[in-house]
């Protein structure tokens, strides 16, 4: 049994001959929960490819050689593990207040073929302000062996990232080596990308806080990785009809639980994890940002705010929108290029006062890297969940004829607007919402950066 001392670096075992191997690790300390994860990282000790760090939510790597099987509990096959990883780093990080210097009792064991073959414990003695330590590493040198490390870090999980070459930007990652052992397979892992820091506190912290989002944006992501979106981001935002004939839909908490469900899209979308909302009637206002800190009840303290009003004007919150984004609510004719998109879900029960205004905004805005989609609350010729009904049913579904007018419109640089409509939001399952709400959206962001709309 071994101490692992502060900064010590040891070699404890030779793993030439074990290929499939379980690490344990494990620590206590009073009042105080533990994150356990692994870092695969290149020749360079970066985190070339950030399917290979393995921790509370992400729990496997692609091919399945490096999984997190339970807390703190790690299944390795060494033999599957892709050339261009040269070492796995494994590290405790504290979740909330308190210290390294804490820790009652910690301890990694390294199994191979059912039985410990190695052990090594630490104790807060031998750390001070750290709040993640690197605890060890198992690492490639002619043969695979196994190190213990103890390397502190006083800026948490945040640090190791940086430590690891995790990137806040959105710059792209160094290229992963392509030098490889004989022992291992030469194919490396596809579309490596860089770990946004941001991204990983945003999923810390919904875990935390709204552990009823994280299911939402799990579904999100689905629709998004068939779209081939899940490594997109764009700024989202929510308008919401404020008409008078909405009550029932505000009263009964069916706008809110929407709410949510287009945060969760915007959690997979930017970063921050909010989205700006908008509110339109008879006029039109911009009430700030819902996100994850302050999702719940947002909807009803809106109601209290802003009264729902006598009329329906879609170009007013629409010349909003555009200010608030690209600063300019009159007319374009030429594109505007951005790096990041804006994604607006439009939300309405009924038909707009001014119809010729709202036609030159979705013209106008088609210069602009803005997508529009609408969604009406009732029946009309495009509701989802329609089952026909015959020629009566058909002829006095049609609430929404502008609406379906804007999706085909003409006379725009790109098709930037799409509609459907349901009866009932809660009707809609989410898995299908998600997928409707990228049936356009894709083909609009391909289209998007050859007409010089992002850049």
């Amino acid at each position: 049994m071994t101490q692992l001392s502060r900064g010590q670096k040891q070699k404890l075992a030779d793993l030439t001959s074990a290929l499939q191997l379980r690490v344990k690790v494990q620590a206590t300390a009073p009042g105080l929960t533990f994150d356990f994860s692994c870092f695969g990282v290149d020749a360079s000790d970066k985190l070339s490819d950030d399917r290979y760090f393995v921790f509370y939510n992400q729990k496997q790597s692609p091919e399945g050689a490096l999984k997190m099987e339970s807390d703190g509990v790690f299944g390795i096959d060494l033999g599957r593990l892709p050339s261009t990883i040269k070492k796995l780093v494994f590290v405790a990080t504290i979740d909330g207040a308190g210290t390294m210097a804490n820790v009652q009792n910690g301890a990694l064991s390294l199994e191979a073929g059912g039985s410990e073959a190695a052990r090594f414990e630490f104790k807060g003695a031998n750390f001070g302000a750290e709040k993640a330590i690197i605890v060890a590493e198992i690492y490639f040198k002619d043969v695979w062996r196994l190190a213990a490390v103890g390397q502190g870090f006083a800026g948490g999980l945040d640090a190791l990232l940086k430590h690891f070459g995790g990137q806040q930007s959105e710059e792209a990652a160094p290229p992963p080596p392509t030098n490889a052992a004989p022992q291992r397979p030469a194919a490396a892992p596809a579309s490596p990308s860089p770990v946004n820091l941001k991204k990983v506190a945003l999923e810390k912290k919904m875990e935390q806080q709204a552990p009823g989002l994280v299911s939402l944006a799990k579904k999100a992501t689905v629709s998004l990785q068939k779209a081939g979106l899940d490594n997109h981001t764009a700024k989202v935002a929510l308008c919401l009809d404020i008409s008078a004939s909405m009550t029932s839909f505000y009263d009964s908490g069916k706008i809110q639980k929407f709410a949510e469900k287009v945060l969760a899209l915007g959690t997979r979308f930017d970063d921050d994890g909010s989205i700006d909302i908008f509110l339109f009637g008879s006029r039109a206002h911009d009430v700030g940002e819902m996100s994850v800190d302050n999702f719940s009840g947002f909807i009803s303290g809106l109601r209290r705010q802003y009264p729902l009003e006598g009329g329906t004007d879609y170009a007013r919150a629409m010349e909003m929108i555009r200010a608030h984004y690209f600063s300019q609510r009159g007319p374009r004719n030429q594109p505007l290029s951005q790096k990041i998109p804006v994604y607006v879900m439009f939300l309405t029960d009924g038909q707009t006062s001014d119809p010729s205004a709202t036609r030159q905004q979705v013209q106008w805005s088609s210069y602009e890297p803005l997508f529009w989609q609408f969604m009406g609350l009732g029946k009309s010729k495009k509701d989802v969940n329609s089952s026909g009904g015959g020629f009566w049913a058909r002829a006095f579904a049609s609430d929404f004829t502008f609406l379906e007018e804007l999706d085909t419109m003409g006379n725009r640089y790109v098709d930037n607007a799409n509609f459907f409509s349901v009866g009932d939001p809660d009707a809609l399952p989410d898995e299908q919402l998600y997928d409707l709400l990228m049936s356009e959206y894709p083909q609009w962001v391909r289209q998007a950066p050859t007409k010089g709309l992002i850049g």
